[in-house]
């Protein structure tokens, strides 16, 4: 599964190799934005191009050759970025591939996230660890329907693949304004520690289109805390996990196969 990059405001092209053993086929591309299900972009049959509700010509391309199908995006914009998927429909069976778009340029968001262990240091087996993850926005310019998905992932210490551990759709412990326009909920998670619970833990918040991270809590095999660990390679990596995760939490017509191929993907581009 590749992942291609767009800079915000040009054109983005993506290919799907046709199987030559699909003589009469139809191609379906889909595309899977943050929370949401799939949305048929455009199906090509034989010589019909028929475009999806909210699709048209005048923003997306499509070519069908002979061995590949191409969907191109003639001019990008934030809410572009995301997956995409391509379906080859034969008598068959319906063959899938993805691509994640991510797009490049200057992002705009009306949230923070920041994120602290609300006991002391250090927390040893037995005690009960609380994580705080807060989430400031700006009260003035909430356009984005739907609220806020928090989601909590842990990696070991010796495993980069992040676990979800938790999650809490549109719920909220406690809300306060800071100002005039500004204001912050903060969201919790708790557990009881073990030396198998040693590893970093993240709080994500998806809203607008766009995944947000916090700072990140380690914590080792001896119950001490690292606070404000931050690594590149885990934060890529979970956007990408975090997007289908999400997506899962909203449809259950998600392919494994793609899930588990997508962070592995990601995991091998910023090793």
């Amino acid at each position: 599964v590749p992942v291609k990059t767009a800079q915000l405001g040009e054109p983005a092209t993506l290919t799907c190799a046709i199987p030559k053993e699909l003589s009469i086929r139809g191609v379906n591309w889909y595309k899977q934005s943050v929370g949401d299900t799939l949305k048929l972009i455009v199906t090509l049959y034989k010589s019909t191009v028929d475009f999806g509700p909210g699709f048209s010509s005048l923003r997306f391309g499509v070519y069908d050759g002979k061995n590949f199908t191409s969907l191109t995006i003639l001019k990008t914009v934030q809410e572009d970025e995301g997956l995409y998927h391509c379906a080859n429909t034969e008598w068959i069976g319906t063959t899938w591939s993805g691509t994640y778009l991510l797009v490049k340029g200057n992002r705009t968001s009306n949230y923070a996230v920041s994120q602290l262990l609300i006991e002391s240091n250090p927390v040893h087996p037995g005690d009960t660890m609380t994580l705080q993850c807060s989430v400031f926005s700006d009260s003035e310019n909430k356009t984005c329907p739907g609220g806020l998905n928090i989601l909590w992932f842990r990696t070991g210490l010796n495993n980069i693949y992040p676990n979800i551990i938790y999650t809490d759709t549109n719920s909220y412990n406690e809300c306060e304004k800071k100002s005039d326009s500004q204001e912050r909920c903060l969201y919790y998670f708790s557990k009881n520690v073990s030396s198998s619970d040693a590893g970093t833990y993240y709080c994500a918040v998806a809203t607008c289109g766009e995944i947000l991270f916090g700072n990140g809590i380690t914590l080792d095999t001896r119950g001490n805390v690292i606070i404000g660990l931050s690594n590149v390679k885990y934060i890529a990596l979970f956007l990408i996990f975090a997007v289908v995760v999400i997506s899962l939490i909203v449809t259950a017509h998600i392919n494994l196969t793609f899930l588990l191929t997508v962070q592995y993907l990601k995991l091998k581009l910023f090793s």
